[in-house]
């Protein structure tokens, strides 16, 4: 069984991608390979296999400390804090 932390354990709803895009990258005609959302404030970035790695920037920059996979099918949060995986059903 995963070991959950307590920024994870306080998520009570998972944030969802509003659009499928990140929000940095389109700012300067970027591109990315995945996308992620954070549950604090719902920012849809790119993954650390992207050029840019807005999400951990955006972790560095802010603090939030768990983001989701906004991809399809995918359920499963990180903790950057933490260094924690959790997948969700």
């Amino acid at each position: 069984m995963a070991q959950i932390c307590k920024h994870i354990e306080d998520i009570q709803q998972i944030k969802v991608a509003g659009e499928l895009v990140c929000e940095e990258c389109k700012k300067v005609d970027g591109w990315w390979v995945h996308l992620r959302t954070c549950q604090t404030c719902g920012a849809t970035l790119c993954c650390d296999s992207s050029p840019a790695k807005h999400m951990t920037k955006h972790f560095h920059h802010t603090g939030h400390p768990v983001a989701s996979s906004a991809e399809p099918g995918e359920k499963w949060l990180w903790c950057y804090a933490d260094e924690v995986f959790v997948e969700y059903q």
